[in-house]
């Protein structure tokens, strides 16, 4: 370990020290950590991606922790650039509004609020909103274009603050981001203090059972310590006198857990989502160890498919770009081996990202114009969990001879 990287020896959910290595992928740079020409010759440091299985609670979870202020504060994902996600934020605002009756001038805290996209919706409904989000370029950027928002990590003390400040939350949400903090114990604590007493917490994550079920293992990576099922949540939200009252599937990130929990003994009831995720996780096997072994082999398999196909094809002399630069990219990329001697070239839309560098492979990532211009044979989407859409958007590519490979949950060409 360096002074970049800790790790932890206790589980972050229920503090227990039983915890067994479930899966090893390829040590790998922070998955966003895009770097300028001016620093190719930089080695990006490799951190390990080791994924840990708690006995007791039966959570999973990384215990290599990165330090946050070197993955965060230079974030370079933001969610406006996603016409999938701005439209999947919009249905999230109005169902969080109806189902809880949301009044108007009601205070909405969003954790992790990126570049605003969620909370403009409930602006648009009258709400009053505050942004929180470490990343420093994206909060300012936020702030200006109308969304107030704080640069900064969320913590007791901040929940103190903006309750002094603001008033307590109606409805603190948390997307993609609950599985990013090592002290989930300090975030939960500060949730429990600003809500309002009839208040609502929010979250969405990637949801172990599409993990496993889809083997979309790219989402593995430093930024997302945890790796949340249901049964653990349940008693963690106990732990802090809090409730978790609905379990519901969402299928954004290739499938998505959306939790919401209350204060203990809170006035909305517990619903039948909730009993009906733990019995599925159960009957998955996802409180055993050798289940997780078992997934393990299955990557193996999929990297031997992937790799194979990808070799032939550079061996037939075929020119092979990738599309979408998300931060599983850089999981995948690793641990099946696919560097610059395979991808030309990175297309991505967006221009945060467009004129730098891959993470420690060091691919360039340009516009989506590319595909056009260089006329790579195949293209590997990178960006699966958006496939749809984007062989819909380049249909031309296809229509003049362009093939897309679609890695998972299951290879396909196109």
């Amino acid at each position: 370990m360096t002074a970049r990287c800790r790790r932890r020896n206790t589980c972050r959910l229920c503090g227990s020290t039983r915890l067994e290595l479930a899966l090893q992928l390829a040590p790998t740079p922070p998955a966003n950590a895009f770097v300028p020409a001016d620093a190719l010759e930089i080695e990006q440091e490799r951190f390990p991606l080791d994924v840990f299985f708690c006995e007791e609670c039966f959570h999973l979870q990384l215990l290599d922790v990165v330090d946050p202020a070197l993955l965060f504060e230079n974030y370079v994902y933001v969610s406006g650039t996603s016409p999938v996600f701005v439209r999947h934020f919009e249905s999230y605002a109005q169902d969080v509004m109806s189902r809880f009756g949301v009044k108007t001038s009601a205070l909405v805290v969003d954790i992790g609020s990126n570049d605003g996209t969620l909370l403009r919706f409930f602006q648009q409904a009258g709400c009053r909103v505050q942004g929180i989000d470490p990343a420093r370029r994206i909060a300012e950027d936020a702030t200006a274009a109308g969304i107030p928002t704080k640069a900064a990590f969320f913590t007791p003390a901040l929940a103190d603050e903006l309750k002094h400040d603001l008033g307590s939350a109606a409805v603190i949400t948390a997307n993609n981001v609950f599985a990013h903090i090592d002290d989930l114990d300090g975030v939960v604590e500060g949730v429990k203090r600003l809500l309002a007493p009839d208040g609502v917490y929010v979250f969405e994550v990637s949801y172990l059972v599409d993990v496993f079920q889809k083997t979309l293992f790219d989402t593995i990576y430093h930024e997302h310590l945890a790796y949340h099922s249901v049964k653990p949540l349940v008693r963690f939200f106990e732990k802090h006198g809090m409730q978790l009252i609905e379990a519901l599937r969402v299928s954004s990130h290739g499938g998505s857990l959306r939790g919401i929990a209350q204060r203990k003994g809170g006035p909305h009831p517990v619903g039948a989502s909730v009993a009906a995720a733990i019995a599925e996780e159960e009957a998955l096997g996802l409180d055993r160890l050798d289940t997780f072994r078992a997934f393990a082999r299955n990557i193996d398999a999929l990297k031997e498919q992937l790799g194979r196909l990808l070799r032939e094809l550079k061996a037939q002399g075929k020119r092979i770009a990738a599309f979408g630069a998300p931060a599983k990219a850089t999981t995948l990329m690793f641990h099946f081996g696919i560097g610059p001697d395979l991808i030309d070239f990175i297309v991505d839309d967006s221009p945060l990202k467009q004129g730098l560098y891959s993470p420690g492979y060091h691919i360039p990532v340009v516009p989506a114009s590319a595909l056009y211009e260089k006329r790579p044979d195949y293209t590997v989407v990178l960006a699966w969990n958006f496939a749809e859409p984007i062989l819909r958007a380049h249909k031309r590519y296809t229509d003049e001879g362009g093939h897309f490979i679609v890695p998972l949950p299951a290879l396909t060409v196109h």
